[in-house]
């Protein structure tokens, strides 16, 4: 970058835009006033002439008389207003005959330019005129002329004036005093917006020094807020929800880390340890069979969690694509509970189903089935010996609602806005943790079909999650079978 580039680096910025905005929007308005306040004060002059040049053409006809040597001022020399009044008058004047002839005329008239013939006849056929001439000296004069018949019915031409050089001198010196000051204006209204915007512009500095600071270790970080209740108040409330938000993620990024490396620990170092015994102590066919038995039990476990975490970033990277068809959801429930109804019987739960003979939806059959699988699967592993697990469908309205209820150990408040999560694990409530990845399939699961899940909970009282999906058009539901336990429609 070149010396004047770097020199006029700060042009660029945000600060000196806005007070250059600021600066240009006042310096338009402040010609503008000027031009306006101009305009009207010249308009006021040329009204306050024009009228004081009307009276005083009324008081010219009364004292222009036609005596026996014609036409003359009649007035009393000895009182001195009528006096300086006819002075006045005959300052600047000029009276001639219909024919355009001049009878009387004051120097200064004269020095104006008398009016011509034709210049008179014009004025006499329209009735009267209003206009600005010039002296010798650069002296203007607005002069009004016209017809003037006196009291004996004579007919003349008068035209009297009036110098409008103080007025030209007013406006003259109001432009250049007002434009003078304009720039000094400006010049402080230019570092007032500076200051101002460096002033608005404060927190949003702060964001961005506070952003430059983020780094994995304090991610905690918050701006306090100006309590203005302005945009800028909102960016900051937004930027401190954010650094919330990936906080949480890192943490549970940092613990799904952590949780992945136990959880691929414990098989790889079972399948090591099973595969040593066979190298190194079996003695017996019967030994290598079962040192790998176990061996194999471990890399199963090692074969779902990558299942598991490859499915995750499918799904969230937008290559895991839907293959939705016909679908009989009720069909479906009805296989999942009989297939879980061994590992609910093993744990001493008791497993029904309240289903429609039929209910169609347009689906993915594998997503459904492993939500629907991951929700029962769920319910069955936090209910206790003697507990129940129900399956309800049911359609309302344009809607398909499957509700999978237990009477387990249920959910702490706390913990209910963040069980969708991903990686997210309710603490303590299993010894035999997951990844904590199940119900954060179920909730992509359910949006990735339009729908929704929601939970409803209560300690040591039981669990209900709800998954809404839309009926769309394809949906069809069959009259409802009495509500019987699955295991007796079963047997």
């Amino acid at each position: 970058m070149t010396a004047l580039g770097k020199a006029l680096g700060f042009t660029r910025g945000l600060r000196f835009r806005l007070a250059f905005s600021y600066v240009f929007f006042f310096a338009i308005l402040l010609v503008f006033l000027g031009i306006v306040f101009r305009q009207t004060l010249s308009s006021t002059f040329q009204t306050q002439m024009s009228n004081t040049l009307e009276e005083e053409w009324g008081a010219a006809k009364g004292y222009l008389r036609t005596g026996t040597e014609g036409p003359n001022w009649f007035y009393d020399s000895k009182d001195p207003d009528e006096t300086f009044t006819v002075e006045r008058l005959r300052r600047v004047y000029m009276l001639a005959d219909t024919q355009g002839h001049p009878l009387q005329y004051s120097v200064i008239y004269s020095s104006i330019g008398l009016d011509s013939p034709s210049q008179i006849q014009a004025i006499l056929q329209s009735g009267k005129e209003t206009r600005v001439r010039t002296d010798a000296q650069g002296i203007p004069y607005m002069i009004r002329s016209g017809l003037m018949v006196d009291e004996r019915g004579n007919r003349y031409y008068l035209a009297i004036g009036r110098a409008i050089d103080y007025n030209d001198k007013v406006l003259r010196d109001f432009t250049w005093n007002y434009f003078a000051l304009v720039p000094i204006v400006l010049l402080a209204s230019g570092l007032l917006g500076w200051f101002l915007a460096g002033k608005a512009l404060g927190p949003v500095n702060s964001v961005a020094e506070a952003a430059q600071r983020i780094t994995h270790s304090s991610l905690d970080m918050q701006i306090p807020l100006r309590h203005a209740g302005d945009e800028l108040d909102r960016l900051i409330e937004a930027f401190n929800h954010m650094m919330t938000r990936l906080n949480r993620s890192f943490e549970q990024i940092r613990q799904f880390s952590t949780d992945v490396s136990h959880e691929l620990r414990t098989p790889l170092t079972v399948a090591r340890g099973q595969l040593e015994v066979a190298l190194f102590t079996a003695q017996t066919v019967e030994q290598h069979r079962e040192a790998m038995a176990e061996a194999l039990e471990g890399i199963d476990r090692l074969s779902n969690i990558v299942r598991a975490l490859l499915l995750l970033s499918q799904s969230e990277s937008g290559q895991l694509t839907l293959q939705k068809g016909r679908l009989d959801l009720a069909g479906l429930v009805r296989d999942l509970v009989d297939q879980h109804q061994i590992p609910a019987e093993a744990q001493g739960v008791r497993l029904s189903a309240e289903l429609p003979a039929t209910c169609a939806i347009y689906a993915d059959r594998i997503q459904i089935e492993r939500m629907v699988s991951n929700l029962l699967g769920n319910a069955i592993k936090y209910t206790p010996a003697g507990g129940q697990v129900t399956a309800r469908l049911t359609l309302e309205g344009e809607q398909v609602k499957l509700a999978v209820e237990d009477t387990g150990v249920g959910i702490a408040p706390d913990h209910l806005p963040h069980i969708f999560d991903r990686f997210y694990r309710v603490p303590s409530a299993d010894p035999d943790k997951g990844l904590g990845l199940g119900l954060s399939f179920v909730a992509w699961i359910a949006k990735a079909h339009g729908g929704s899940v929601d939970v409803e909970s209560q300690l040591r009282k039981g669990t209900r999650f709800i998954v809404t999906l839309p009926a769309g058009r394809a949906a069809t539901v069959a009259p409802e079978t009495p509500a019987v336990p699955l295991t007796e429609q079963v047997h």
